[in-house]
């Protein structure tokens, strides 16, 4: 997995962190510049962390998963970005609440982060650089929920099914691309 994939990767993480972000800046009544920071700082933290957590549980599975490694990672990345796009079909009413206290920010964060936990885990088995992944998935993650608020809240909802959408469909088109990489089929 090259730095590009891992920026592409990251986008699709970030895309529930962004679609949660646009549902917290149409709940709030008044944004300001403090409030883009502390949203992308939940976010773009958990979906950092997250991954250090499952690459650490993937060199627990190494040894017995290597040949399997690219069907694991196929299902992984499937199924992250399958939930992702039947996910933006629901209506989530706990993403409409308009607190940015740590009481509501932090399952929200630890929520949109699932995916990440398990990315960390494909991480492992494909042996991709885990600091400089965790740095670019953080990085991205922070900003497109800072710019989630903005739009949140000069756009409503109007963009958040679809982020959900593009990044589970570029889940799935990474985890295709490996699977076709490992089978030298492109």
């Amino acid at each position: 997995m090259g730095l590009i994939d891992i920026i592409v990767t990251s986008i699709g993480l970030a895309a529930d962190a962004f679609a949660t972000s646009i549902c917290k800046g149409l709940a709030l009544k008044k944004v300001n510049v403090k409030n883009y920071l502390l949203v992308g700082l939940y976010f773009g933290l958990f979906q950092g962390l997250m991954p250090v957590l499952g690459y650490l549980l993937g060199q627990q599975f190494d040894a017995y998963i290597i040949k399997l490694d690219h069907w694991v990672a196929l299902g992984l990345l499937a199924g992250i970005g399958l939930n992702m796009i039947i996910d933006s079909f629901k209506y989530d009413a706990e993403n409409e609440n308009d607190s940015l206290k740590f009481k509501v920010m932090f399952p929200l964060a630890l929520a949109t982060s699932i995916d990440a936990l398990t990315a960390g885990i494909t991480f492992s088995f494909l042996k991709v650089d885990l600091f400089i992944a965790v740095f670019i998935i953080s990085i991205i993650t922070f900003i497109l929920s800072a710019i989630g608020v903005k739009i949140g809240h000069k756009f409503g909802h109007r963009y958040e099914k679809r982020a959900q959408i593009f990044g589970g469909i570029i889940l799935i088109i990474m985890g295709l691309e490996i699977l076709f990489d490992h089978l030298k089929v492109m």
